[in-house]
């Protein structure tokens, strides 16, 4: 069968995420060894490994139809690419990581201003200098290979300008944060002319759809339990669901089966609430896509 799309996976800290939601979502993708053209359960769909520094740019020329990355590199090249869909997942957590501006914890620098003349290290150079440039402070901004934080601690630099999510690396150097300059998340993104083509354009709606069914499912489990005729109408107000809990009568009996979706952050306090009540033979289960 004749490929459909060639897409892009991110290879280095996203890869494993990437994969793995891509397994809820439908796909196996399976990574051979130091090959960059990992193999997949899906005919019509060629995937090639490419860091997420670079996805933007090889999107935009055509070499990969379609690709994830993160939003804050389509922003550092300005590349133009159709974004496809907002994919907020990472390694660490289900939030959009930040890329701050951080100084030594002493340093006499508290506001953007201060950093005038001063110099910044960062993997994230044109939409740094263009930041500063839009307000008029002159920096001298020099390209990270790496350990950007240690840049401060070794003298390298008067400040940083690195990714976080949980801030840990930050404190561990004894930096502080004095500037927030952008959110970013995973996007799936494509060729102009590829989305234009009506084949390709079908395949990455439907990998868009499942991608964003399984992260909502992330966030979701079913509960499921007997409950005796008598308190049916207690139960079902305490339950929170999507639309309304699905309730079935027993076989032969004054019991009914109620079966919800609720948020994963409510199931520990909604459970013993439940059992109290006099709900029984409660079950949690996982879930792979809601839609």
């Amino acid at each position: 069968m004749k490929k459909t799309l060639k897409l892009g996976i991110p290879k280095g800290s996203l890869q494993d995420a990437t994969i793995s939601l891509f397994r809820r979502s439908g796909w196996k993708i399976n990574v051979n060894g130091r090959s960059y053209f990992p193999d997949i359960n899906d005919d019509t769909i060629e995937c090639a490994l490419c860091r997420a520094q670079e996805m933007s740019i090889n999107v935009e020329s055509g070499v990969i139809d379609a690709g994830l990355t993160g939003k804050d590199w389509i922003a550092e090249h300005q590349s133009d690419v159709h974004v496809v869909s907002d994919l907020v997942y990472s390694k660490v957590s289900a939030k959009p990581a930040r890329w701050i501006i951080a100084v030594a914890g002493d340093s006499p620098i508290n506001s953007l201003e201060d950093l005038q003349g001063k110099t910044i290290s960062t993997e994230l150079v044109q939409f740094t200098r263009r930041f500063f440039q839009e307000r008029n402070i002159d920096v001298k901004v020099k390209f990270s290979w790496g350990a950007t934080e240690a840049k401060i601690v070794s003298g390298l630099a008067d400040a940083i300008v690195e990714i976080t999510e949980t801030e840990s690396t930050i404190k561990a150097h004894n930096l502080k944060v004095i500037h927030e300059i952008m959110q970013t998340n995973t996007q799936l993104i494509a060729n102009k002319q590829a989305w234009e083509n009506p084949a390709k354009r079908e395949k990455i709606e439907q990998i868009a759809l499942l991608l964003q069914s399984a992260l909502v499912a992330d966030k979701l489990v079913g509960l499921k339990m007997n409950v005796p005729e008598t308190i049916i109408e207690k139960i079902v107000s305490l339950l929170p669901s999507l639309n309304a809990p699905t309730v079935a009568s027993l076989y032969k009996s004054t019991w009914f089966s109620v079966e919800t979706i609720v948020d994963q952050s409510v199931v520990r306090d909604l459970i013993p609430v439940l059992i109290k009540e006099g709900a029984e033979g409660i079950i949690e289960y996982p879930l792979n896509k809601v839609l």
